[in-house]
């Protein structure tokens, strides 16, 4: 039985074959893929600048950075979303705050914001996450965030290919100062591992190229020891400056050969997600036990998962006997996801997830059940059809 998965990446020959050519190139890391990937994704969101480094997670790293978010400052997020997300203000020796999710979007909530803003004045940065694709409601939230002076990073793994409610992309950066993406395998599209900031910052996106880095430069800013960098006037070839403490969080050029043939597909790839789930809103509007965990904004959201609250407790069957009756037809199905303030290491930083009603209301009924780009209608009705079986 070939198991159906709750995501998964699609390759195909033209990705194939950009990866062999970029091998056969002799410019495997570090080459003019890397540039060319960051210039196509800056083009495709409308963004001025764009950098690609080894993970979504790194990018959430040096975003905080370039952001002048310190040990003496706090960041707010939300508390449905991946580790990552909390763990860059951690990162910084920062505090990280939580603020309950909308209860029909699943995004940060403006209101839920404006009242933690209220009571918190050492705030830095907020990081509100595009949950399963959908694009939070950014006017009012970069309203709040500037009444503090804090900066906001989006955090758009889920959300590559969604659009504002305005109809333009996010990533453009038009209310935030960065745009966080990652190219995990079941993200929109992939390159394996990989994340991408944008910004329209000059001065952010040249020291988001130092930190991925080491903090090195070569001659791409003005040098600190002009003396040793130049003879004569002419720049020395094999002179470099660590200016700053960074990272080796680089990408290579096989993975961004990867990227650029993945990125010309992803209108079709986000179009597609979009008509299957209209196919699972369809199927499950009649049932009494199961429901779209998002309502709103289908035709916006880039729609990396598709997540359900089902009422376990009515239906008579838990999750964990759900998923493994599931898993035992060739259906493997997650949970998006467990709020970050209930993970252990986070309630020994004196967190409860009690705090967080709506979060917590939704992860007692939270189910991601398949969608990706090269699911069948077949293997989709097959889905639909074992999940009447066990919940009607």
């Amino acid at each position: 039985m070939e198991m159906i998965s709750y995501g998964r990446q699609h390759i195909d020959d033209d990705d194939v074959k950009a990866v062999v050519d970029c091998l056969k190139s002799g410019a495997i890391t570090q080459g003019p893929k890397v540039a060319e990937f960051e210039n196509a994704i800056a083009n495709y969101v409308s963004a001025r600048y764009a950098v690609a480094v080894s993970s979504g997670t790194a990018a959430l790293h040096i975003a905080a950075i370039a952001a002048e978010v310190k040990p003496s400052s706090a960041v707010i997020t939300s508390p449905i979303t991946f580790i990552a997300s909390a763990n860059a203000a951690l990162y910084v020796g920062a505090r990280p705050i939580f603020v309950d999710v909308d209860p029909e979007t699943l995004n940060l909530s403006p209101s839920a914001l404006a009242d933690a803003v209220s009571k918190n004045t050492d705030i830095r940065a907020v990081i509100p996450v595009h949950f399963s694709g959908l694009p939070c409601d950014m006017p009012p939230i970069k309203s709040i965030a500037d009444q503090v002076g804090a900066v906001i990073i989006e955090d758009a793994a889920h959300a590559l290919g969604a659009r504002y409610d305005d109809g333009s992309m996010v990533g453009c950066c038009a209310n935030s100062l960065m745009t966080v993406f990652s190219f995990h395998p079941v993200k929109s599209i992939t390159t394996g591992e990989g994340g991408m900031i944008t910004t329209n910052d000059e001065k952010i996106y040249r020291r988001l190229l130092r930190l991925r880095s080491h903090g090195i430069i070569k001659g791409n800013d003005p040098y600190v020891d002009p003396e040793s960098a130049y003879t004569n006037g002419i720049s020395n070839p094999w002179y470099y400056e660590m200016q700053e403490l960074g990272f080796h969080y680089r990408v290579t050029d096989i993975q961004c050969a990867l990227g650029i043939s993945q990125l010309t597909k992803l209108n079709k790839f986000v179009e597609r997600r979009r008509q299957l789930a209209f196919r699972y809103d369809e199927a499950f509007a009649s049932m009494r036990h199961i429901e779209p965990s998002q309502k709103t904004g289908r035709e916006i959201s880039a729609h990396h998962l598709y997540s359900v609250r089902i009422d376990f407790s009515s239906a008579g069957i838990s999750r964990a006997t759900l998923m493994k009756q599931l898993f035992q037809r060739g259906i493997i199905c997650q949970v998006h996801y467990i709020p970050v303030p209930a993970h252990p290491y986070y309630r020994n930083l004196g967190f409860s997830p009690d705090n967080y009603p709506n979060a917590q209301a939704y992860y007692r009924e939270a189910l991601s059940i398949p969608l990706f780009f090269s699911l069948t209608e077949q293997q989709q009705d097959y889905v639909i059809s074992s999940m009447k079986e066990f919940l009607l």
